[in-house]
């Protein structure tokens, strides 16, 4: 086996915040689930990521239940789940000696958020000699406030800050960080052959 399909950080955690219904991509959840179908369907390994910030009694902390896969989509018996408390997959779990042990040498990474935990994963897996492919189209993510804006800050007060970088930016400034450097991007379409 030489390939695997990191699904990182696809949990109800995310959905159970109010910044949910700002999501660039409201399909992302049935485009990961045609990528874990493909995976399977082509023998891949597939592994399942979420993060956990024990203590924090945020949506996050697993005490208040949201952390796990959403709802829509489960981890079959074989497939692991790791969980991390840091920005990318590989740092605090043992993700990278699974990939080793079963020879994976390319990876295909998706997931929450676009910017943050799955473009950091795809930096860190191209530093560690994997080849990466990004789904952009099975990634999400939010506006990002201005550095400036109160941490407490509702959605509304986000959505009418001149300041707040738009979540289509954001994404577009994650396909020019990564193409080229750390990535491959590609649609789902582009990934499964459709």
């Amino acid at each position: 086996m030489t390939k695997a399909l990191i699904v990182i950080d696809v949990q109800e955690s995310f959905r159970a915040r109010p910044l949910w219904r700002t999501v660039d991509n409201p399909d992302v959840v049935e485009k990961v689930g045609r990528l874990v179908d493909a995976a399977r369907a082509a023998g891949e390994k597939v592994i399942w990521v979420i993060h956990e910030e024990p203590g924090t009694g945020g949506t996050f902390d697993p005490v208040n239940g949201f952390v796990r896969v959403v709802d829509d989509l489960k981890p079959a018996a074989d497939e692991p789940l790791l969980v991390k408390n840091v920005h990318n997959a590989f740092t605090g779990t043992d993700l990278q000696h699974r990939l080793t042990v079963a020879g994976v040498r390319s990876v295909t990474v998706c997931g929450l958020r676009t910017e943050q935990c799955v473009e950091t994963t795809a930096r860190v897996a191209s530093d560690l000699g994997y080849d990466v492919t990004f789904a952009i189209d099975a990634t999400a993510t939010h506006p990002i406030p201005h550095w400036d804006a109160p941490a407490d800050q509702t959605v509304e007060e986000l959505l009418a800050d001149p300041r707040t970088l738009a979540a289509e930016d954001v994404s577009t400034r994650t396909r020019y960080a990564l193409a080229g450097r750390f990535a491959t991007i590609k649609t789902v379409a582009e990934i499964i052959g459709e």
